[in-house]
């Protein structure tokens, strides 16, 4: 077994290190100290490892870079966000191929879990590691790409239990990277024919999603015009066995709405403008005005003047049962309605307050009883802590619900509408 390294402890790395640290010591390396210091604490401020669950870690978690010699198997799982421009972001992964080429010894591996366009682990990557460390790829060091598919707040479809994804630069490599994660992963490894293949199976995950929630999302733009139930229409699409299960709503986080961008980006440096996928990035990113521009319709026929109201919302994150802020499009939904002069409240009850206002600007409230009396209410995400009970003393029969992710309808019998 491999003396395993893994550089960035987000909401990726962390679970991948603490799975490997049940079978062998493993070095967690991150440059945010504030990190390293509350998971030398055993806590994890993501919600991703209860660590009463792993009792017996053989792991060290360090920002010192001389602690990744003691590794000879590195595996990279930083972000890859996209700029204001919505081009990839490429800098953390640079950074962190140039921290691993500082701790390079010969016989080494290093695996890229990052989520970036076809050809950046051998164009880019392997470069750097060469510069930095003065070795020869392929005959001194080793280099694949794995990519990650960890899905945030998601209890059940965890890195264990998901098949693997394995590539490598040769078979050697490639056989030792799949005995690797064969060793923790209970879900088995899929072996892909190339670097290439591999980052490009994970590009296009997130991006079939998209496109599918974008046609969905369109089709609600389109039944609100016919004054038809979206959710209705797809309940009843539904019942043929060949119709895809998608469902309206806001297409945020550090992947789903992120991801295409990678895929475009390289194609239209080769040449080629993508049509379907940029259109689906268009119309989800249009979901949060459409939202909030209904949302003061609504108030305006029921005679409330949106100058003189308190809107509530209820969730911040990029989704349920989540403490992940990153790519809200809950934002963009706040943002459109204070346009038109409304003052907003958000409740939150995962997300950090300290989070919130140093990534938004945006003050939020995790109990019921700080919030004002509001007439309209927004449930933007489905926290499982919203409960019948709770809301109902915050939602009464003159209250107008916005009903983003379909869970409010069955204690609301008032001026109600969904997405």
């Amino acid at each position: 077994m491999r003396n395993i390294s893994v550089i960035g402890l987000g909401y990726v790395g962390l679970p991948v290190a603490v799975n490997f640290a049940t079978k062998t010591n493993v070095i967690g390396f991150d440059i945010n100290e504030a990190r390293i210091s509350e998971l030398n604490s055993r806590f994890d401020s993501t919600n991703e490892i209860n660590f009463e669950d792993f009792p017996n870690l053989d792991i060290k978690f360090t920002s010192n870079l001389e602690e990744l010699k003691q590794a000879d198997f590195h595996i990279v799982a930083v972000p890859t966000p996209i700029d204001n421009a919505k081009k990839p972001n490429l800098k953390p992964v640079i950074g962190a191929s140039n921290s691993v080429g500082k701790a390079l010894k010969k016989g080494d591996i290093v695996v890229y879990e990052s989520t970036v366009y076809p050809g950046v682990t051998e164009d880019i990557c392997i470069p750097i590691l060469e510069k930095i460390s003065g070795l020869k790829h392929g005959k001194d060091f080793w280099v694949g790409y794995s990519p990650e598919r960890i899905n945030p707040g998601d209890k059940e479809h965890t890195f264990t239990k998901i098949t693997k994804v394995v590539s490598g630069c040769c078979t050697d490599s490639l056989d030792i990277i799949a005995e690797t994660y064969s060793s923790v992963v209970e879900a088995g490894v899929y072996k892909a024919s190339s670097i290439k293949v591999a980052e490009a199976a994970k590009v296009i995950e997130n991006t079939q999603r998209d496109v599918n929630i974008a046609l969905v999302n369109e089709l609600s733009v389109i039944f609100e015009k016919m004054d038809i139930n979206t959710i209705e229409v797809l309940e009843a699409a539904g019942t043929k066995w060949n119709f895809l299960n998608f469902r309206p709503g806001l297409v945020g986080g550090h992947c789903i709405g992120v991801d295409p961008y990678y895929l475009t980006h390289k194609a239209q440096e080769l040449g080629y403008h993508p049509e379907v996928i940029l259109s689906g990035r268009k119309i989800n990113d249009y979901i949060p005005k459409f939202i909030a521009e209904k949302t003061i319709k609504l108030m305006i026929q029921n005679n409330l003047n949106p100058s003189n109201e308190v809107i509530t919302i209820l969730g911040l994150t990029f989704k349920e049962n989540c403490p992940d802020l990153r790519n809200s499009k809950v934002v963009d939904i706040i943002t459109e309605l204070k346009a038109y002069g409304v003052e907003v409240q958000v409740h939150e009850p995962e997300a950090s307050p300290e989070d919130a206002m140093k990534e938004y600007g945006i003050k939020i409230e995790k109990g019921f009883e700080n919030l004002k009396k509001s007439k309209v209410v927004i449930g933007a995400v489905s926290h499982n802590t919203y409960t019948a009970e709770k809301l109902n003393k915050l939602i009464d029969d003159n209250s107008i619900v916005i009903d983003v992710k379909n869970f409010l309808k069955n204690i609301h019998k008032g001026i109600y509408w969904s997405l």
